[in-house]
């Protein structure tokens, strides 16, 4: 049989296909990866967010009494939950990405046949997963400590989406840019964590000075809780458009950058 026959006879490959089962893979093995060591990865919120209803909550919550019309533990539960997805859906990519550069095997998904954008894709939504588990387990202690109203589903589901995605890119580009495992946890560290802390948390920006509060509006993180704090108590200090705009207009930022510093070879082929 001539070799123009037996081209012929052999179906042409579906790309999409192809990207799809990529896809498929990566955020299968992160799900696995998180389910294995679930010890790690899902109860260590769980266990942070309970100290944090005890402490904060039930004992200098009493001296506080209400805030933004509501008592202490209902208005700090969603910025509680928020704070899990956020550190978590960063953490998982980040650790993970880095850990595919440190062993080698990233360059088994170069040589794919998968474009850049699928992959990150395929990690961000790793990042997503773990993050929506965590802040469903968070949720469930809530639920334990104080009644959660549900005020608007929409807004929370945008909201816990948009803010998953954009810090699971946020993980990507970290793991982009490490060189070692100390370089992993510097932005997490001296970046995430304070941003989250004055991010309205733990109170309502409207108790700060003027200048504090202008500075605060400054801080990304802000929007997304009180983004996701309206879907719940229907009480915002932002405007609801311009968290949306925000979180919408960053993950499009990071995820673009991601694409082009993979196709570059940015901290991969150096």
């Amino acid at each position: 049989m001539s070799s123009v026959a037996q081209q012929a006879l052999v179906p042409p490959i579906n790309l999409g296909v192809v990207r799809w089962i990529g896809f498929q893979t990566i955020v299968i093995r992160e799900y696995s990866r998180i389910i294995r060591i679930w010890g790690q990865t899902i109860v260590p919120s769980a266990v942070t967010a309970i100290l944090y209803f005890v402490i904060f909550g039930s004992l200098i919550g009493r001296r506080i009494g209400a805030m933004g019309g509501f008592e202490y533990l209902q208005y700090i539960a969603p910025g509680l939950i928020m704070m899990a997805v956020i550190t978590n859906s960063y953490s998982n990519v980040v650790s993970s990405f880095f850990g595919a550069k440190f062993g080698k095997h990233v360059e088994e998904m170069l040589v794919s046949p998968l474009p850049s954008w699928v992959i990150v894709a395929g990690y961000a939504a790793g990042g997503v997963v773990r993050g929506l588990l965590v802040g469903f387990s968070v949720t469930v202690v809530s639920l334990v400590f104080t009644h959660l109203h549900v005020h608007h589903v929409v807004v929370i589901v945008a909201a816990v989406l948009l803010t998953s995605i954009t810090f699971a890119l946020g993980g990507f580009l970290n793991a982009v840019f490490a060189k070692n495992f100390d370089q992993v946890s510097w932005i997490p560290t001296f970046v995430l964590t304070p941003l989250t802390y004055l991010g309205g948390v733990f109170y309502s920006v409207t108790l700060l000075p003027g200048w504090a509060q202008t500075l605060s509006y400054a801080n990304p993180i802000l929007h997304m809780v009180n983004a996701f704090r309206f879907g719940f108590l229907g009480v915002s200090d932002v405007n609801l458009g311009v968290a949306f705009a925000l979180m919408i207009a960053a993950a499009l930022v990071l995820f673009t950058t991601a694409v082009v510093l993979m196709e570059r070879g940015t901290g991969i082929r150096e």
